[in-house]
């Protein structure tokens, strides 16, 4: 049995923000991924939006790591010279009974440290984009898009330059606590069994199932995992916005939104659907609720313009129907376990909380 000092398993943008910060503190970090690349998982299937911090309960874990990390992503990216552009979002209120809604999430932004919102009158929205219809608006100035692989790839590359090693095709396949240490399985082409110092559990999708096989862990402080899929369909043509554009929020989501790449090809979505199993197939019969969605705001949304594009999978852990719930880092503290970090229900904001993430789990670990 090798030994091992730090093990972060998957190397999902979460998991490589987490695995560099480790590193950077002189820490010997071992990244085990069961694909042959990084970010294959919920990491390469979002919007690529850097959040500002709106939508969050003020006092939640993910609320200061969606703003601490909003500030730590934009100076990555300025540092390490990453794509990124801060277009802005608009938060529309499409009906006169949606502005009560709309002034809620002004405030929760405030509260949230987010103090740059400015409102729009219906006629000063239509200025910023011509074809946007609302009776009121919020301009969000600090909300951008950004390369998230090219992020990735650059969290990589620091995380390697300070030590630390990628083991891509290799799975965990169970673990154990033995005489106060961890012992971690893998398999693949070369299974290994390390005993490890500190095991930090960032496998996404998977880290309920990972959690669960570690021996001498309480069952009970595993969360259960639903799967909420979302939907994107893309514009078949050039988009007439330079902002993104969100609707008021849904159960479960943010509404069908409208956001651009960096080469200003538009999608929208993501909708709302709770599945059972891994299921990344995209429904086209899904669009025509997409149409009367979208037009609420853009009606001049042609027919046949929208195609399926692709989708992602939000490992919440609450139940269809439920509250909001925070980001769960489970460390010793919570299940007794020296050494085991498991991260669960890390969804949106975490790519705009990942350096934050990152800092957050290295001084637990540390």
């Amino acid at each position: 049995m090798e030994e091992a000092d730090c093990i972060v398993v998957g190397a999902g943008v979460v998991g490589l923000a987490i695995a560099r910060e480790l590193a950077r503190a002189g820490r010997e970090v071992l990244i085990v991924e069961a694909e042959g690349a990084i970010g294959t998982g919920v990491s390469s299937r979002n919007s690529e939006v850097i959040h500002a911090g709106i939508y969050y309960p003020t006092g939640l874990v993910k609320t200061r790591l969606c703003t601490e990390g909003r500030a730590r992503l934009y100076a990555f990216c300025a540092d390490y010279g990453i794509l990124h552009r801060r277009c802005g979002k608009i938060l529309v209120a499409t009906t006169d009974h949606e502005i009560a809604k709309l002034e809620a999430l002004k405030a929760q932004g405030n509260a949230n440290g987010v103090d740059d919102l400015r409102w729009l009158s219906a006629a000063e929205a239509r200025a910023l984009e011509p074809e946007l219809i609302c009776v009121r608006a919020l301009l969000s100035p600090s909300t951008g898009i950004i390369d998230s692989h090219a992020f990735m790839l650059a969290l990589q590359g620091d995380a390697e330059s300070h030590g630390a090693v990628v083991a891509f095709e290799t799975p965990v396949v169970g673990g154990r606590v033995e005489a106060g240490r961890l012992v971690i399985e893998t398999g693949g082409a070369e299974p290994m069994r390390l005993a490890a110092r500190t095991v930090v559990n960032t496998a996404g999708l998977g880290a309920q199932r990972l959690a669960l096989a570690i021996e001498g862990l309480p069952a009970a402080t595993v969360p259960p995992l639903h799967l909420a899929k979302g939907n994107y369909f893309a514009l078949a043509t050039r988009a007439p916005f330079s902002h993104l554009i969100y609707p008021m929020p849904v159960a479960g989501g943010l509404g069908v939104h409208l956001t651009l790449d960096l080469a200003g090809r538009a999608r929208f979505g993501p909708d709302v659907e709770w599945i059972d199993a891994v299921d990344y197939g995209v429904d086209p019969a899904r669009c025509e609720s997409f149409y009367s969605a979208i037009r609420a705001y853009w009606p001049n949304l042609a027919d046949g313009a929208l195609v399926p594009d692709y989708c992602g999978i939000r490992p919440k852990i609450e139940r269809p129907g439920g509250s909001t719930t925070d980001f769960m880092i489970s460390g010793p503290q919570t299940h007794g376990v020296a050494g085991l970090f498991n991260l669960f229900g890390i969804e949106s904001p975490g790519l705009t909380a990942s350096l934050a993430i990152g800092h957050l789990v290295t001084s637990l670990a540390t």
